[in-house]
C-alpha cells in the first residue's frame, strides 16, 4: 500500500471506537415488523422515528414508511409499485423527492423484477437522461452516460459509498442483489466529492427484514441460458427480535450470441447480510458479497471502412476470457440519540481481481484477417468510510435540518500486461478456436494509489412553503502513479489536488404536491498525468450546472411527474495540444444542455407505468480532433442520441376478470440518430426497440398454488439488427432475447 494511505490505520481505529461506544449504550428490546411485500421494502427500524421526521413535523413518505431512508442505512422509502416518494441519495437525509433541488429517479425492486433486469445497463434503460446503449452488446462492463457524461469509473455508488474502478478491474453490479437504484442527475460533488458532472447512480443492497420470507427463481432462455436465484431471510431464532439475516444468491451458466466457443456469460454471486438492532434507536447492518463472473474478453465485430460493422467477430475462443473475482464487506450503522440528533457511519472494503485476455482482428487482407492479442492481470482494492451527524433545530418560523460529515476513500490499483500476435483468421472457414493462440508474455506493469478526504456540511431550511438547500464541501485528493515498460521505469509521479464544491437549491410548494425548484451546483474531477511540455500535473477538470424544473406528486394517488431543464459546463478537460500533437493540455471544454420529462404511476397492484423523454444537446466548446488535429469546437459528442423516449407499462387483470392472475407488459426504447464520430462526418441510424412481459400468478387457479408465478421476458422482440458508433468505433446491438422464469415466493 502506498504512502498515500498513511492515515488509513488511524481512520479505522476511530471507526471501530465510535461504533463500539455508541452500540454499547443501547439496551436490547424486541420490535414487531410487518413485511408488506417481499423484496420491495427494507426493514422498519422498530419504534424509532423516521430519520428526518422532525423536519416539518410530518411523515411525507405517504407509503408504508417501511425503510430506514438513510444514506447507506437504507434506500428509497414510501415505495408503492414503481413509485418511491423519499430517497436519501440527493441529500443524505430522509428527504421527499419533490423537495430535492435536483432531478432524481428511482428504479424500484418491483420494476427490476418485472423487467427481469440482468445488468446495470438494463436497470437504467428506462430512466430519463441516461444513454445506456452506446456500446451495443457488451457483457463485460456497466458502461453508460448521464446527460452526456460517462459514469463507468466515477459515477456508480453502492449504499451511499463510492464504488470506483480502474482499467479492467471494475466491480460489477448484480441486479438481483439490489433493493433499488437511485439516479441523481447533475453534479453531486457538494456531497460526494470528485465525480462525473452528469450525476451518480446509487445502488441499494438488499437488507435483512424482521419477518420470515423466501424466494426462488429458475430461469432458462436464449443462448443456452440457465440461471437460478434465491433470496431468503428473516429474524434469527432466539434473538428476541433483535437480529435478522438475509442470504441472496445467483448462479448462471450461459452463452452469448457471439460466434464460436469461449463466449460465456457465467456468474456466481452470494451476498450474506446481517442486522443487529439492540434497541429501537440503534441499527447495525453487515453487508457482504462474493462474486465471480466469466465473460468473453472481446465483444466487438471488425469495423469496415465508412463506419460499418461487419459480421466478422473480432474475438477467438482460443484466447478470449474476462474473469473477475470480487468481494466486499462493510456495514451501515445508525444511532438515534433523540429525534433531532442522529449519527450514521457507513464503511466498506472491496477488492476486484481481473484476468483479461483477448484476440482481436486488426486488418483484413483478401480472405484472411490479421490479428493481435493482449493480456492483463489487474487488481483493485478500496476502502470507503462516511461518518455523518444530522441535527434538527428551529429558529422562530424556520425549521432547520443540518448535516455535517467527513468521508475517506482510498484505493490501490496494480496492473501487469503484455501484447502479442495471433495466427490469421481464415474468413472462408471462420476457424474460431481451432488453432492454438499463444498467451502474450508480461512485459509491463503499473500501479496507482489514491486517497481522498472530504468534509461537507448541509443546511435544509423550511420556512412556510419554501425549502432552501445549501451544501458545501472541501476535498483533498492525493495520488501517485508508477510504471515499468520492458525494464524502463517511469515514476513514481505524485499529484495533489484540492477543491471546494457546493450546491444551492430552492423549492417552493406552489400547491399540494406541486413544487417548482431551481438549483446551482459545481463539480470537479482530478486528472491523472503530467504535461510532457511543462512536466506539471494537470489541474482538475471543473464544472457547474444550472437546473430548474417542476415536480408533481398528485395528492391521493401514486402518480408522480417531473420536468427539468439543465445547462452543464465542464472546463479544463484534456485535449490534444493544437500546437504539439504529441502533448495534451487541460484547456478543453464541453457544454451539455437540454430538458427531461418523467412520469411514474402505480394505478393498482401490478399495474404500473413509466414514461421518460430526454432532449440533449452536448457539444464541444474547445476541443481538438484526435484524428485530424483540427479544432472541433461546436461539434456534438458522438454516440449520444439527441432525443430519447422510453416507456414501460404493466397491467394485472383484476380479480373480477376471467383473466385474473395474468400480467401483460411491454416497453419501447427510442433513440434518434447521433454522430458516429466526434468530427461529425457520419450519423448513426435511428433505433427503436421493443420489450415484452407475460406473467401468470397460479394462485388465481387455486389458493393452494399461492406464491407460484411464471414469467416470460423478451427483449428486442422484433429482432432489430442495429449498431451504434462512438468516437469512430462501431458496436453491434443484442438480437432478440427471451428468458422464461418459474418463481416461488413464500
Amino acid at each position: 500500500m502506498s504512502t498515500c494511505s498513511a492515515p488509513f490505520g488511524l481512520l479505522l481505529a476511530t471507526t471501530a471506537l465510535t461504533t463500539a461506544a455508541l452500540v454499547g449504550t443501547a439496551a436490547a428490546q424486541g420490535a414487531a415488523v410487518q413485511l408488506n411485500e417481499i423484496s420491495v421494502e427494507a426493514a422498519r427500524p422498530g419504534a424509532a422515528p423516521v430519520a428526518g421526521a422532525g423536519f416539518g413535523g410530518v411523515n411525507v413518505s405517504g407509503g408504508d414508511g417501511g425503510s430506514a431512508a438513510t444514506s447507506g442505512g437504507g434506500g428509497p422509502s414510501g415505495v408503492t409499485g414503481y413509485v418511491a416518494r423519499v430517497s436519501p441519495t440527493a441529500t443524505k437525509t430522509n428527504t421527499p423527492l419533490i423537495e430535492t433541488p435536483q432531478s432524481v429517479s428511482v428504479v424500484t425492486r418491483e420494476q427490476l423484477n418485472d423487467r427481469n433486469v440482468q445488468s446495470l445497463n438494463e436497470a437504467v434503460a428506462y430512466t430519463p437522461g441516461v444513454s445506456s446503449n452506446v456500446f451495443g452488446f457488451d457483457p463485460r462492463a456497466d458502461a453508460f452516460y448521464i446527460r452526456g457524461f460517462a459514469e463507468t469509473y466515477d459515477g456508480i455508488f453502492r449504499d451511499g459509498l463510492r464504488q470506483t474502478g480502474v482499467g479492467f478491474a471494475v466491480p460489477r453490479i448484480e441486479p438481483y442483489g439490489t433493493e433499488a437504484l437511485t439516479i441523481l442527475r447533475g453534479p453531486a460533488s457538494g456531497l460526494y466529492g470528485l465525480g462525473s458532472p452528469g450525476g451518480i447512480v446509487d445502488v441499494t443492497s438488499k437488507r435483512p427484514v424482521f419477518a420470515p420470507f423466501g424466494e426462488l427463481w429458475f430461469q432458462g432462455g436464449s443462448f443456452d441460458r440457465y440461471q437460478g436465484n434465491f433470496d431468503i431471510g428473516g429474524p434469527v431464532e432466539g434473538s428476541d427480535g433483535t437480529m435478522a439475516f438475509r442470504l441472496t444468491g445467483v448462479a448462471r451458466h450461459s452463452n452469448a450470441f457471439l460466434p464460436g466457443p469461449g463466449v460465456r456469460d457465467d456468474r456466481f454471486t452470494i451476498a450474506p447480510a446481517f442486522t443487529w438492532r439492540p434497541s429501537a434507536d440503534t441499527t447495525f447492518t453487515l453487508l457482504t458479497e462474493f462474486q465471480e463472473s466469466n465473460v468473453p474478453g472481446n465483444a466487438a465485430f471488425y469495423n469496415l471502412p465508412g463506419f460499418r460493422v461487419s459480421r466478422i467477430y473480432s474475438g477467438d475462443g482460443a484466447l478470449n476470457t474476462y474473469r473477475t473475482d470480487q468481494h466486499r464487506i462493510g456495514y451501515a450503522f445508525e444511532h438515534v440519540f433523540t429525534p433531532d440528533l442522529i449519527v450514521r457511519q457507513n464503511f466498506r472494503y472491496s477488492r476486484v481481481e481481473a484476468n483479461f485476455s483477448y484476440t482481436q482482428v486488426d486488418s483484413v487482407t483478401g480472405l484472411s484477417a490479421q490479428r493481435s492479442t493482449g493480456l492483463f492481470n489487474q487488481s483493485f482494492a478500496a476502502v470507503a468510510v462516511d461518518t455523518q451527524l444530522e441535527g434538527h433545530v428551529r429558529t422562530g418560523p424556520v425549521a432547520h435540518m443540518l448535516l455535517a460529515g467527513v468521508d475517506y476513500y482510498h484505493y490501490d490499483f496494480a496492473s501487469r500486461a503484455g501484447f502479442g500476435v495471433a495466427p490469421d483468421l481464415n474468413l472462408l472457414t471462420l476457424n474460431y478456436g481451432r488453432q492454438p493462440i499463444t498467451r502474450p508474455s508480461i512485459d509491463r506493469s503499473s500501479r496507482q494509489a489514491q486517497d481522498q478526504v472530504g468534509v461537507y456540511v448541509q443546511e435544509q431550511a423550511r420556512w412556510g412553503r419554501f425549502v432552501l438547500t445549501l451544501t458545501g464541501r472541501e476535498d483533498w485528493v492525493a495520488s501517485d502513479t508508477a510504471s515499468v515498460t520492458r525494464g524502463v521505469v517511469a515514476g513514481p509521479q505524485g499529484q495533489n489536488d484540492s477543491a471546494f464544491t457546493y450546491r444551492a437549491g430552492l423549492n417552493y410548494e406552489l400547491a399540494p404536491g406541486l413544487v417548482p425548484y431551481a438549483s446551482y451546483a459545481t463539480t470537479f474531477t482530478p486528472q491523472v498525468g503530467v504535461s510532457t511540455v511543462t512536466g506539471r500535473p494537470y489541474r482538475p477538470a471543473t464544472g457547474d450546472q444550472i437546473e430548474a424544473g417542476v415536480k408533481y406528486l398528485i395528492p391521493g394517488t401514486n402518480i408522480s411527474a417531473a420536468i427539468a431543464g439543465f445547462d452543464i459546463n465542464q472546463t479544463r478537460i484534456l485535449r490534444q495540444d493544437p500546437t504539439n500533437f504529441a502533448n495534451q493540455v487541460a484547456t478543453g471544454a464541453v457544454n451539455s444542455r437540454g430538458f427531461e420529462m418523467e412520469a411514474t404511476a402505480n394505478f393498482a397492484p401490478g399495474t404500473n407505468l413509466t414514461v421518460a423523454y430526454t432532449h440533449l444537446d452536448f457539444r464541444f466548446v474547445r476541443q481538438t480532433s484526435a484524428v485530424t488535429g483540427a479544432a472541433i469546437d461546436g461539434n456534438r459528442l458522438s454516440g449520444i442520441p439527441g432525443d430519447t423516449f422510453a416507456s414501460f407499462l404493466t397491467y394485472l387483470f383484476p380479480p373480477s376478470s376471467p383473466l385474473r392472475g395474468l400480467t401483460l407488459g411491454g416497453g419501447i426504447r427510442f433513440n434518434t440518430n447521433s454522430f458516429a464520430d466526434d468530427d461529425n462526418t457520419v450519423r448513426n441510424p435511428t433505433v427503436t426497440l421493443f420489450d415484452a412481459l407475460v406473467a401468470y400468478d397460479f394462485a388465481a387457479l387455486d389458493p393452494k398454488y399461492k406464491g407460484f408465478r411464471a414469467q416470460i421476458n423478451a427483449f428486442n422482440i422484433f429482432d432489430r439488427d442495429y449498431y451504434n458508433c462512438q468516437a469512430g468505433f462501431c458496436y453491434r446491438g443484442a438480437p432478440a432475447t427471451v428468458i422464461g422464469s418459474l418463481i416461488y415466493r413464500w
